[in-house]
């Protein structure tokens, strides 16, 4: 082979190792979390060395992520289910940088945009207003791009007219519907979203639906659920954890199998 041709295959190779990396949004190898639980009080200092010295700890390790390993392609719906105490939730917030990881690597390829609990934030002696660009603040977004996104927020929301009224005079649908339109129209690459479809009323949910309907091919979007109708609706991949690990992955159908067939 000439030096030329072994130059344009080596090019083309690394071509497509970039184009590769390139279609991934997200990237979780070999991922591990623990937390430590505590056992029993130490009712002061002399307690405690003696029950260092005893050899007696304080607390129990609790492994929670246990060698999580997936990507996420670009635009890609992927629907994340398991039972309560699985580990779903502890991934999502390790993903969004709220824990840290004992072990194992995440890459993330563009602006991640976590919408973990609704209206975490919030302050209810400010307006509607202030708190969507306090929001904004916490989402890692400046004044300017809040300029951008507000009207779209607020129109999304249907709270036109009640910006300028303080948060607690707000009823509790009224702060769901501001919340998640702050998070769903902070344009970033990738949205995270923990249990949050059924918001507001039956109106506004179907509002949401299409909203999650616009968003395949063009967002990359991770939701945490329990509702297996969500995940063969909006999804196009899933998958399902159990006790740490990934108990199966794949499309919607095969994972909602799999899911049913932990309550038989």
């Amino acid at each position: 082979m000439k030096w030329s041709d072994r130059y344009l295959k080596k090019m083309k190779s690394a071509a497509e190792k970039e184009a590769l990396d390139n279609s991934i949004s997200i990237e979780v190898k070999n991922l591990h979390k623990s937390f430590k639980l505590p056992t029993e009080r130490s009712w002061g200092l002399k307690q405690a060395i003696f029950n260092r010295l005893k050899g007696v700890k304080g607390y129990r390790k609790q492994e929670v992520l246990r060698g999580i390993s997936f990507d996420v392609k670009k635009g890609e719906f992927l629907g994340i289910v398991g039972r309560n105490g699985s580990g779903k939730s502890t991934l999502l917030k390790t993903l969004s940088e709220i824990y840290v990881p004992d072990s194992g690597s995440i890459k993330i390829n563009g602006t991640l945009v976590p919408f973990i609990e609704l209206g975490v934030g919030f302050n209810p002696e400010l307006t509607g207003r202030e708190n969507v660009y306090l929001n904004g603040a916490l989402l890692g977004f400046s004044n300017s791009e809040m300029d951008e996104m507000y009207e779209e927020i607020v129109k999304f929301a249907e709270l036109e007219q009640f910006m300028d009224q303080k948060l607690k005079n707000y009823s509790s649908g009224m702060q769901v519907r501001l919340a998640f339109s702050i998070a769903i129209r902070a344009h970033g690459d990738i949205l995270i979203l923990d249990e949050v479809l059924a918001v507001g009323d039956a109106a506004f949910q179907e509002k949401c639906n299409d909203y999650f309907k616009s968003l395949h091919g063009n967002q990359t979007v991770i939701l945490v659920t329990h509702s297996m109708e969500n995940v063969m609706r909006f999804c196009d991949r899933a998958i399902l954890i159990e006790d740490g690990k990934i108990a199966c992955e794949g499309k919607p159908e095969k994972v909602t199998k799999a899911y049913n067939a932990l309550w038989q």
